[in-house]
């Protein structure tokens, strides 16, 4: 939250109570941290990321941004490898085009999916839906 905030970026949470994914931990943190980094690098100045986690039959996590976004045919390639868009989210701010590719492969790895779309607040929308644990 500070790190986004040193941007001048808002950074709201919110989650379920008592939602547990099944999983390896350490590359769900992997997962989630590359997520959170694409937003930090992307986000404009003064916009919001919001971080919604919720249960109904799996679990699902909700990564919203303001801005910018993309098109719809960048939005079809962004879990390819090496893939970054050229205008707004490009190399010039870091990366190498990995991080949402090794999201999807461990989104994957765990039974779950992970998709991009255009999100309500004019930025990218990140949704991946995991196995929740067993209790």
């Amino acid at each position: 939250e500070q790190r986004f905030a040193s941007r001048g970026i808002s950074f709201e949470v919110s989650a379920a109570p008592g939602t547990r994914v099944a999983g390896d931990p350490h590359r769900l943190r992997q997962l989630l941290h590359n997520l959170l980094e694409n937003s930090f690098r992307y986000a404009e100045q003064d916009g919001t990321v919001t971080l919604m986690l919720s249960a109904t039959g799996q679990a699902e996590l909700v990564l919203d941004d303001t801005g910018p976004g993309v098109s719809d045919g960048q939005l079809e390639r962004l879990f390819e490898r090496f893939f970054r868009v050229e205008e707004s989210r490009s190399r010039a701010t870091g990366g190498t085009g990995l991080g949402l590719s090794i999201c999807r492969n461990i989104a994957e790895a765990h039974g779950g999916d992970i998709g991009a779309s255009h999100s309500p607040s004019g930025g990218l929308r990140i949704t991946v839906h995991l196995p929740l644990e067993s209790s």
